[in-house]
């Protein structure tokens, strides 16, 4: 069978908070969450009843907005939707990875320049400790920071490709594949395969990635919800 119709990547967040990313989970009943500066994923089961969104509430607080990628359940009554969009799913079990001699390793010090970039380019959510996950590469022009690309989910068997973004001064000159090539190469000498999620009305990205050798897995819904400012935390 192929590692593309693995399960775990229907519920990537779950399968990497259960998994290779354990260390970060932090858990209340059947719901877990990075850490809010870490990433802003809830993971939570798709037949959720009041109890689970008691716990969503819980570990996000009141006010709070919890994102979801690949939840295929309903909001509670009085849950509002803040976010919510139509995205792919993207596998490289033929991608050709491969190292880029002007990528270099982006590390705490590059946390700064990093959130600059993504406010400038908005290439999906990228907070003060998502570094933390995995490889972050990055290509400098005059010493800036223009170009970067790094690991994010990292379902067993897999690691998603995340932040991929370039300047727009130095758009077209093929450094996002480039990067996307390098931190895949990164991924593939772990053993493991690189996919990656993108909107499903970016043609641009969807093309670049195709070209790759990225092929569509599914579709993917992200979903961000508001916890309630009058809900209360239930009494562990």
């Amino acid at each position: 069978m192929s590692k593309a119709h693995d399960g775990v990547l229907d519920h990537p967040a779950r399968a990497a908070l259960t998994g290779p990313h354990a260390r970060f989970a932090e858990r209340r009943g059947r719901v877990l969450r990075y850490p809010a500066e870490v990433a802003p994923w809830v993971a939570l089961p798709d037949d959720a009843r009041d109890a689970d969104w008691a716990d969503v509430a819980a570990l996000t607080g009141p006010g709070s907005e919890a994102l979801t990628v690949g939840f295929r359940g309903s909001l509670p009554e009085g849950w509002p939707t803040v976010f919510r969009a139509d995205g792919v799913q993207l596998v490289g079990e033929d991608v050709a990875g491969e190292p880029d001699p002007e990528a270099v390793l982006l590390g705490a010090v590059d946390v700064p320049e990093m959130l600059d970039l993504v406010a400038r380019t908005r290439p999906g959510p990228f907070l003060p400790r998502t570094r933390e996950l995995g490889t972050y590469l990055g290509i400098r022009r005059g010493g800036a920071l223009v170009a970067m690309a790094g690991e994010r989910l990292r379902p067993p068997g897999w690691t998603e490709i995340s932040a991929v973004c370039t300047d727009p001064a130095v758009r077209g000159q093929g450094l996002a594949g480039r990067l996307v090539r390098a931190v895949a190469h990164g991924i593939q000498r772990r053993g493991e395969i690189p996919f990656l999620h993108t909107g499903a009305d970016n043609a641009g990205a969807i093309r670049l990635y195709e070209s790759l050798g990225f092929r569509h897995r599914r579709d993917i819904l992200f979903l961000g919800t508001r916890v309630p400012d009058d809900l209360l935390e239930p009494v562990a």
